[in-house]
This record gives C-alpha cells, structure tokens and sequence, in this order.
C-alpha cells in the first residue's frame, strides 16, 4: 500500500546522512551557506546567513502541511547543506527531490551521489514512487549537468515559468527518473559510488 503522507526520516549513507531538518541545525547551515557564499548565485535561491532561520521555518511549515519533507546534509560529520522531497503528490506517487543546496568545500564530491542514492531509493522502494522529479533553472548548468549524470531524462523546458531572485524570467528544465529506469539508474550510482571507493572506505572503516 503506497504511503499516504511522508513522516520524517533519517537516512545512511555510505558516505552521508541525511537527518530530519531541526531549528538545532541553524549555526551550521549559517557556516555551511558561508562556505563560498552561495546566496550570490543569481539563478538560485539559496538563504543568506541572515534569512537562514526564516528559511528553515519556511521549510518546516511546509512540512506539517504534508507538501514538503526537508533534510539537513551531513558530510564526514559536518552539516554540509540542504535537501528536501517538495511538491509531494503520494495519491499520484510523485515527488521532487530539490531545494538542495551544498557548502562549496564539499561540492565535486560523492556527497550528491551518495544522497540521491538515498533519497531516490527511499522514494521508490519505500514509498512506491512511480516517478521523481527534479527541477531546475535553464541557466543552473552545474545543476543540470548533476541532474543528467545520475540518470534523469529532461521531459521538457517551461518556458518563463517563474522568476529568479534578481526579477528576472526564468526558464525551468523539468527532469524525471521513472520506476522503470530505476533498476538501471540506481545501478549506476552503487557504481559511481564503488568506482572512486567510497563504499569501501566506509566498509573497511
């Protein structure tokens, strides 16, 4: 029986964790955000240091109506950013993994490889998902080119569908994985995960 609404979770990575987001995670989301000053990228929306608890509340809010599911990331035991299952649809059995967010430092890394591998698992073999979206700007190549690498199909491009933070018209490259490429997908990412050690690094640990 597919989950009617999503609970919080925490969930174990090889390398990550991700934890159910907390008013306790404010300092280190406001050092992890300093790490390369993210908030200055026009065509995201990532909280300043400032608006950080506001942001968590936001998120948090989100979630007692039962739209959003956020996450804090922790990386080698340090909050390295956020993550969230948003646009929750369990009658339909979709979500959106987005609003995520890393500290510079920990960017290029295994870090997202590891907690897609968790959040995509958690959403198909978990929550009988039978497709799960990502969403991002036309212009958030970095973005896009993460999106691409672990397996997603683009399914179309909206044309000016919302604004970025600066005013400005952004278009949104709308992205999928469906439960029938799951088997390949998830395939893939134990590889990408095993090829540059990072499973067996925790394994022998």
């Amino acid at each position: 029986m597919p989950v009617r609404r999503l609970e919080p979770v925490t969930l174990h990575g090889s390398i990550v964790t991700l934890e159910p987001l907390r008013l306790e995670h404010h300092d280190g989301l406001v050092e992890a955000v300093r790490d390369g000053e993210l908030w200055k990228l026009w065509y995201t929306a990532i909280p300043t240091p400032e608006r950080m608890r506001g942001e968590i509340k936001r998120r948090l809010d989100l979630q007692e109506r039962g739209t959003m599911l956020p996450f804090t990331v922790v990386y080698e035991s340090v909050i390295a950013g956020m993550t969230t299952y948003m646009n929750i649809d369990m009658p339909s059995r979709r979500v959106e993994i987005g609003s995520t967010w890393y500290r510079a430092s920990a960017q290029r890394t295994l870090l997202n490889t590891d907690a897609k591998l968790l959040l995509l698992t958690h959403a198909f073999e978990t929550l009988g998902c039978i497709a799960v979206e990502f969403r991002t700007s036309s212009f958030n190549r970095a973005s896009r080119r993460a999106i691409e690498r672990l397996g997603a199909k683009l399914d179309g491009i909206l044309r000016s569908h919302m604004f970025h933070a600066d005013g400005t018209l952004r278009d949104t490259c709308v992205y999928s994985i469906i439960a029938p490429e799951w088997p390949a997908v998830k395939a893939h990412l134990l590889y990408q995960l095993d090829r540059f050690g990072a499973r067996s690094q925790v394994n022998r640990g």
